[in-house]
């Protein structure tokens, strides 16, 4: 099922779904970071299994290693950022839309658009 989707900060895949959740891999590049967003419809779990950086999840930051977990609450501002080397994160989601559509961008550093509030 994995199909790879490229970005500016690295790549995705979808390793699987069904009703309310979906699976997914991302790699941040070493140096990039994700756009600063939140979701309406979906919370998030995030497990890092490879490379290093920071995570930010409500105005809270923590460094990034194989085995640091975080739950992102529906609704809540938050990133990812790879250090030195690639950030591998295994995400979950669940909620009652699980599409790209439920991504508000408040900060991108690709010049995506932002949404405006």
């Amino acid at each position: 099922m994995a199909n790879r989707v490229e970005r500016p900060w690295g790549w995705f895949e979808r390793l699987g779904s069904g009703e309310g959740y979906q699976v997914k891999r991302l790699c941040i590049r070493a140096g990039q970071r994700i756009s600063l967003q939140r979701h309406r419809h979906r919370l998030e779990h995030w497990v890092v299994v490879a490379g290093e950086g920071e995570l930010e999840c409500a105005g809270q930051r923590l460094a990034a290693a194989p085995g640091t977990t975080l739950e992102v609450p529906c609704g809540a501002v938050h990133r990812a950022s790879a250090g030195g080397s690639d950030l591998l994160i295994v995400e979950v989601q669940r909620g009652s839309l699980l599409s790209e559509d439920d991504i508000e961008r408040l900060e991108d550093d690709y010049a995506r658009a932002v949404s405006a509030g």
